[in-house]
């Protein structure tokens, strides 16, 4: 039985109000709500620096049993150290204060930057063994420089999973190289000027994803889970397409607020 995570990337945007959360619901409010209709987050917040650990606890208080954060490494370690220095220290202290989640600690991501490229290989092979124990992680590559299978093998060595991502000049394709898949469905950023509604109707892309995850399954026993994210550049509104892809799994959905001028 594989488990389908479906969420958002970050939560807190003022776009949503009156769309997806209610229109006077507080902020600090919103994670529970947000809790009571997916059952994933990747949390974009935490590229920015890593969390008191009170805020992390304060997550995993208000979170309900079998929801999962999946948190996004800091930029100092993929950005800007690139692995290389001090990128090893930060990200364990980063793990530790993750592991805070116990339970609901999902993958946590380690996004690269455009202009990472293969030439840097030696810098990942040399990061991998470094990565804490007992957290599971995916890695995100946006340079088709690394589209290779020396590249899967390498993180399949290590247990690390290639997470898979639906963007504008990316292989839209899986690689398999652990026991569960990670998708991020991304935009152009600043395609859209509005972010309170589905302008693009994403659907028979999404039914091309569930095939590829299905085949993905189907070949293999130890796919145990799929986490599945969506920003709001991908279709103009992440909760509403999140939704299309739950419904389309059969997984029940509970819309928020209505939303005004929906094109379909």
């Amino acid at each position: 039985m594989t488990d389908w995570y479906i969420g958002t990337m970050g939560f807190g945007y003022r776009d949503w109000q009156g769309a997806f959360y209610p229109e006077k619901l507080p902020k600090g409010q919103q994670l529970a709500y947000y809790a009571s209709r997916f059952n994933a987050l990747e949390m974009d917040s935490t590229f920015y620096g890593t969390p008191r650990v009170e805020t992390v606890a304060r997550w995993r208080a208000t979170a309900p049993e079998g929801f999962v954060f999946c948190p996004k490494a800091p930029r100092d370690i993929t950005h800007d150290l690139r692995l290389t220095g001090a990128a090893g220290d930060a990200l364990a202290v980063f793990v530790e204060t993750m592991q805070t989640l116990g339970d609901r600690l999902g993958p946590i991501l380690l996004q690269f930057p455009p202009d990472f490229h293969v030439e840097e290989r030696a810098a990942l092979a040399a990061f991998l063994p470094q990565l804490p124990a007992g957290a599971r992680y995916a890695v995100e590559l946006r340079h088709r420089s690394w589209w290779s299978d020396e590249t899967a093998e390498l993180l399949r060595a290590h247990g690390v999973c290639w997470a898979a991502a639906d963007y504008i000049y990316l292989p839209k394709e899986i690689r398999r190289t652990a026991g569960f898949l990670y998708i991020r469905f991304l935009g152009r950023h600043g395609q859209f000027d509005v972010k309170s509604r589905e302008q693009v109707d994403k659907t028979e892309d999404l039914r091309a994803w569930r095939s590829k995850v299905e085949a993905e399954v189907e070949s293999g026993p130890d796919v145990s889970a799929v986490y599945a994210f969506f920003n709001d550049d991908y279709a103009g509104h992440a909760p509403g397409t999140a939704n299309r892809l739950r419904a389309l799994l059969g997984m029940e959905v509970e819309e928020g607020p209505p939303q005004q001028g929906r094109l379909f």
